[in-house]
């Protein structure tokens, strides 16, 4: 059995071996899409052809909708080159359900894939030409919250960005300045409407990709390298809309057991590929079975019926509300104050951090006690149920194959969004006061010992990928287990950076608190287990 055009000649044999096939004309999909494109989506990972990719296939297979996916790839061309091409854009969907069964699905609803390269002509003049097309009505993002960065750590434009803003939209290098290029080729098309939806996982993604895409024109337009009236177009909600979302479901990188057991039903060529750019890309993707896309209704041009497999369209303000339910406390937080303390104890997978009764109790207090007094109900998604569903179903699933160290990655990214928020609230709060908060302290306590790169045995190990390690770890140098003492004056740079935690500790009063708990948990090996036990158990 072969992953390909040539492979689903004998559907029998795939469906005798348990697998769900597209059930349409994908040749006629396909001449559909290509001439009348509706979606194009950039960012060819795993969250993408495990969730959207499936919900145009269920539009697909309910005939709903009569044209396909194309995607493109702009930071790892490799994707596109050694995954989607050589598997005619074909891909399998394994869904690992908590009670262990799982659900096996050749998704075939992405028809077209390219190579978001400014410099390789064919590739861009064929996205050109799909942006030119009247008929487009969204294009989508997964691309991480990174990809909407134009400056590095140290708040610098990034080389690519600033020579960008120098030379125009002719032959663009940053991942932005070649989507803005792109947009352009719709302006001087006759202004034609479009909804840019960021589908990242992070706060207000909408207003994110507006800020990096209106960036990239205004200076253009300085530069006189565009008309002056390119920026006012983009920024016409009328033309252009940058819808929020909020976009919820666990991905991990493929797993070898689950490679294992499609290569048992028979089927060839399974094997991962490790890119250059240190992308771990298969033929297959493993996720949970929950999923949550929510979608700020806001389309200039028309929107696809989405709905109709279960995504929410709403308002912006009630994205908002679930967005922040989700990110700030009934998810993400719980996610990486796991990440964090698994790298620690030494744990491989998430679902087994969830049977240590200190680390349960931890994420339970973060979730529960200190979370949600500040949530809002948005009325689409109930708080206390959601936040039900994950630690009790999703982040325990023995099946997700979720390691702490891919989560553990971009922390410092992660944690004015997902921690910061709830102390704002608690320090906006006449109720609540930000001294009652112990355990979401406790966790930044955990990561700033998890940058000694020393797990609680005293083993070094390997820090997940972090854009602000190169500036970090210079502060950290001079801390060890059991040396302490100079602590607070080390850190306090770190702690009064109000870009890492969303506010400046000091100010919240919560440095010294910080500071007490990242002593106890430095002071020698096994002390983030009595730590835990101190304060969590």
């Amino acid at each position: 059995m072969k992953l390909d055009h040539t492979g689903f000649k004998n559907t029998a044999e795939w469906e005798a071996a348990g697998y769900s096939l597209p059930k349409f004309d994908r040749t006629k999909v396909t001449e559909q899409t290509k001439a009348n494109p509706r979606w194009i989506h950039f960012g060819a990972g795993n969250i993408f052809r495990a969730f959207q990719a499936n919900v145009m296939q269920e539009l697909l297979n309910k005939g709903i909708c009569d044209t396909g996916l194309i995607v493109a790839e702009g930071f790892d061309y490799e994707i596109i080159e050694k995954m989607n091409r050589p598997h005619d854009d074909y891909s399998i969907l394994v869904t690992l359900k908590a009670d262990g069964t799982t659900d096996k699905t050749v998704v075939g609803s992405i028809v077209e894939s390219l190579i978001l390269d400014s410099r390789n002509q064919t590739e861009f003049n064929r996205l050109k030409e799909i942006f030119r097309s009247p008929s487009l009505q969204m294009v989508s993002f997964t691309i991480t919250e990174k990809g909407y960065s134009l400056t590095d750590g140290k708040a610098e434009l990034l080389p690519a960005v600033a020579a960008d803003f120098e030379n125009g939209p002719a032959a663009p290098d940053s991942y932005i300045g070649k989507v803005t290029a792109l947009l352009y080729e719709r302006y001087i098309s006759g202004r034609l409407p479009l909804a840019l939806v960021s589908m990242d996982n992070c706060s207000h993604n909408g207003d994110k990709l507006r800020a990096a895409v209106t960036a990239f024109a205004d200076h253009w337009a300085e530069n006189r390298l565009v008309p002056d009236d390119f920026p006012s177009y983009l920024e016409d909600p009328g033309l252009v809309s940058f819808p929020w979302t909020m976009i919820d479901k666990i991905t991990p990188r493929p797993d070898t057991a689950i490679q294992a057991m499609l290569e048992k039903d028979g089927i060839n060529d399974l094997a991962p590929v490790i890119t250059v750019k240190n992308t771990y890309a298969a033929p297959f993707v493993n996720a949970e079975e929950c999923e949550y896309l929510v979608i700020e209704d806001h389309f200039p041009n028309g929107k696809l019926p989405l709905e109709q497999a279960g995504i929410l369209y709403t308002t912006r303000e009630t994205v908002d509300k679930v967005e922040k339910m989700k990110v700030c406390t009934c998810l993400n937080p719980l996610h990486t104050t796991l990440a964090v303390y698994g790298c620690l104890l030494g744990y491989q997978l998430i679902s087994e951090e969830m049977k240590n009764p200190l680390l349960k109790k931890l994420v339970e207090t973060i979730g529960y006690k200190e979370g949600l007094p500040v949530v809002t109900d948005p009325g689409i998604l109930h708080p206390e149920d959601f936040l039900d569903e994950v630690l009790n179903v999703r982040i325990p699933n023995p099946f997700m194959p979720d390691t702490p160290q891919r989560i553990a990655t971009d922390t410092s990214q992660k944690l004015a969004i997902r921690f910061g928020e709830t102390i704002k609230a608690y320090s906006d709060s006449e109720k609540l006061d930000t001294a009652n908060l112990q355990m979401i302290p406790l966790v930044f306590a955990g990561w700033l010992r998890y940058l000694m790169a020393v797990d609680d045995n005293g083993n070094a190990f390997t820090l997940s990928p972090d854009p602000l390690l190169d500036s970090l770890l210079p502060i950290m140098e001079g801390l060890s287990l059991g040396h302490t003492e100079q602590a607070e004056d080390i850190l306090r740079p770190i702690l009064e950076n109000a870009s890492i935690f969303g506010v400046n500790l000091y100010e919240a009063g919560l440095a010294d608190k910080v500071i007490s708990y990242f002593k106890e948990l430095s002071s020698g090996t096994g002390a983030v287990k009595e730590v835990l036990a101190k304060y969590a158990g």
